[in-house]
């Protein structure tokens, strides 16, 4: 059974907020608009005491924003001019009676009542039998007029739109529909969009994500592009949705509540959220790609197999129509929603293709591969435009286009479009050097640490307004580079296990790294 609301009550809700907030302007016109009054007051009892006291200034504050009966509001006004006459206190009485609506009702209804007044007003003395005839006094009149007006309003707990809101919101978090730890845009009704920062490089940990069990560890992480997630797939199939501030599980999200986590069979070696953060990719060790809706957690297509072997890489195109991947087995791949087909097979690489992206207009794919090198290939005709070695050769002039094959064949782990400057791609491979190139394979700028051994790139990304570069190394340390002079900015060790990789967040200055103890790491500049 529906509960209905009725409008006028939520004009009063907003009349009450107007005057507890003293936009009495703005209530004056909303009462006039839609003739409705707010007619309460939030103690009957200190209203009467107000009329008996004679606090007139008190009183009329309240009945102004009130409908009361012209009858009432006449005896008031009455009483008030009298009691200011008594006090000497002739202009303020002089612009009651002759300047109110309530007088010159009570002028036009009443003539005689008016001229008793304006005979009162104008003599230079004040007789009280003249004024309370009858035997009345001040205090009979008072509380007389005290017992007429508290009928005609009526008592409402202060801040009755705001409590509303409240008990509105703790429901929905009870619910689950709505994360505690989470801010929230109570006029949009979701919850508040990730406000972009100057970068600044993260330098300690603010929160940490343990899974448990000893053999249970993220095998890939993302943050989705709204900033307001963070998902995790593990090396037990299951995906995790992440509130990234706390380091809790969303609970908001029904099925992470009622423990019915999305999975696949195999490890989930690969996520990609789509643009507008809606549905979530993922590919797993045996070659299949799921598209979740992540408000449900349902399937909306599963491509299986997408590859003959496990998914290294997955990206949403613009419009969230098609999946790009990447695998094991050599080849890239673009899938359709839609059609649950295979739109587009890109092959050339001879080794693992390891990591695949867009380009910001989505004309071209860059992939890195095991086999040394980075390709960037046409999206419409899938040919390949160029491969490139990320590594310097001693006889190529500086800044032309690197050989094909690479450098010893060194794996090349990711590559990365960087932001705002779109023809610019960051290159890690299996070394102790990252690599700044053009869309051409033009070598700009490298970055290393320095270190002789045991600290090769395992994953980098890059802050999101690229000014600063982030690798995570063998030797378990991350580093920072300013990506204008290629200087090594800080070093950030967090864990002695093995990290597997590393995701930065769109908008903030927080990265999520992730080891094989099962940990998630989220640090903050």
């Amino acid at each position: 059974m529906s509960l209905e609301i009725e409008s006028s009550d939520v004009i009063r809700l907003i009349e009450q907020f107007l005057k507890e907030n003293n936009l009495s302007r703005t209530l004056q016109t909303l009462q006039e608009e839609s003739s409705i009054s707010l007619n309460t007051v939030e103690n009957v009892d200190a209203f009467k005491k107000d009329i008996i006291d004679g606090n007139w200034d008190s009183v009329l504050t309240t009945v102004l924003n009130a409908s009361v009966p012209a009858k009432q509001l006449g005896e008031l006004y009455e009483q008030i001019i009298v009691e200011l006459i008594e006090m000497r206190e002739l202009g303020a009485a002089r612009s009651l009676l002759r300047q109110t609506e309530p007088m010159q009702l009570l002028k036009a209804r009443a003539p005689e009542r008016f001229l008793r007044l304006e005979h009162l007003v104008s003599r230079t003395y004040f007789d009280i039998k003249e004024a309370y005839p009858d035997g009345t006094t001040k205090e009979k009149r008072r509380h007389a007029i005290a017992k007429a007006l508290a009928s005609e309003v009526s008592t409402v707990a202060p801040a009755r739109l705001l409590t509303l809101l409240g008990q509105s919101l703790k429901w929905q978090q009870q619910q689950g529909l709505v994360q505690p730890d989470t801010a929230f845009d109570l006029f949009r009704g979701t919850t508040q969009v990730v406000k972009a920062e100057d970068d600044a490089v993260p330098t300690k940990q603010y929160s940490l994500i343990k899974f448990p069990g000893k053999k249970t560890y993220a095998e890939s992480a993302v943050f989705s592009q709204d900033g307001q997630l963070l998902a995790t797939g593990s090396v037990d199939g299951f995906i995790e949705i992440w509130n990234y501030l706390t380091g809790k599980l969303r609970k908001d999200l029904r099925y992470q509540a009622e423990e019915n986590l999305i999975a696949m069979d195999n490890s989930v070696i690969s996520l990609a959220f789509s643009k507008d953060s809606e549905l979530l990719a993922s590919g797993s060790t045996d070659g299949v790609i799921a598209v979740w809706k992540v408000a449900t957690g349902h399937c909306q297509r599963r491509f299986s197999p997408a590859h003959s072997q496990g998914v290294t890489s997955i990206a949403f195109n613009k419009d969230g129509t098609q999946v790009l991947s990447s695998s094991f087995d050599h080849s890239i791949k673009i899938h359709g929603l839609k059609s649950g087909k295979i739109l587009k097979e890109f092959r050339g690489h001879t080794s693992f293709v390891n990591n695949i992206t867009f380009s910001a207009d989505m004309a071209r794919v860059m992939s890195a591969s095991s086999d040394g090198t980075v390709k960037v290939w046409d999206t419409k005709s899938t040919s390949c435009i160029a491969t490139i070695s990320p590594q310097a050769q001693v006889d190529v002039p500086k800044g032309a286009l690197n050989p094909i094959g690479g450098a010893g064949g060194q794996t090349v782990n990711n590559v990365i479009v960087v932001p705002n400057n779109p023809d610019q791609i960051l290159v890690c491979s299996k070394t102790s050097m990252l690599y700044l190139l053009n869309i051409r394979g033009q070598m700009l700028k490298s970055f290393t640490h320095d270190k002789k051994s045991g600290a090769d790139f395992i994953s980098a990304a890059i802050s999101p307004h690229g000014d600063f570069v982030y690798a995570v190394a063998e030797d378990s340390v991350m580093y920072a580079f300013n990506i204008s002079n290629g200087a090594l900015v800080n070093e950030l060790k967090l864990t002695d296990a093995e990290i597997i990789g590393i995701a930065t967040h769109p908008y903030s200055n927080i990265l999520a790294i992730y080891d094989e103890k099962g940990q998630v790491m989220l640090c903050k500049a």
